[in-house]
């Protein structure tokens, strides 16, 4: 005689049950909080504290300080227009000229008339304040940058305007090209960039030299 075995009923699957409200809700703004802290807090001071410790001064806006006082920063040009003084390059931005906080370039085409005009006002402005001076205008003297910002000149942009900065200060040529020099930076690791002078460091040094 044989028994008949009894096959084992098949388990019902687990019915999944449905988090609260008050759950889900907790869950986001702890991970609110926490992403906050993290991101918002941590990471800024993390990145700051190590920008301060591997580059101090630019870290800071490269700011140049005198018995206290910020005379400007390396980093953003600032608007001469006295002989006696270098001259950057023009800048764009509005309202006023070299607005960290309106970067901006004047975005006219090559074919452009007012681009035209404007060239030919700033040139015409070199040649007044240099009547004798007939080289070629550079480039950079009569064009904004894209960022509005630039401190910076080319070689022969501070060339072009030795021989005027000398006779308004009344000391030789050589010295103005000599401070000149002293405030020429190369390409960058050798390669990158191209040689520019500072433009508010050389008018600072230009004022220092009695």
């Amino acid at each position: 005689m044989t028994t008949a075995s009894i096959a084992p009923r098949p388990s019902q699957p687990a019915v999944p049950t449905q988090p609260s409200v008050a759950r889900l809700v907790g869950t986001a703004a702890g991970m609110l909080v926490a992403l906050t802290l993290l991101t918002g807090i941590a990471y800024p001071l993390v990145v700051t504290g190590v920008a301060r410790a591997a580059f101090p001064s630019a870290s800071t806006g490269s700011l140049i300080v005198e018995q206290g006082k910020v005379l400007g920063s390396r980093e953003i040009g600032q608007p001469f227009d006295d002989p006696k003084y270098l001259w950057g390059r023009p800048s764009a931005t509005s309202p006023g000229p070299y607005d960290g906080a309106n970067s901006a370039a004047s975005n006219l085409g090559p074919t452009n008339p007012d681009l035209t005009k404007r060239v030919q006002e700033r040139i015409d402005a070199l040649r007044a304040a240099d009547p004798g001076n007939t080289a070629p205008v550079p480039v950079d003297l009569v064009t904004a940058s894209g960022s509005g910002l630039d401190p910076h000149v080319s070689p022969a942009a501070a060339e072009y305007q030795v021989g005027r900065i000398a006779r308004a200060r009344g000391i030789p040529e050589a010295t103005v090209r000599a401070i000149v020099a002293s405030k020429t930076k190369g390409r960058d690791l050798g390669v990158l960039g191209e040689k520019r002078v500072n433009v508010l460091e050389v008018n600072l040094a230009l004022d220092r030299n009695k």
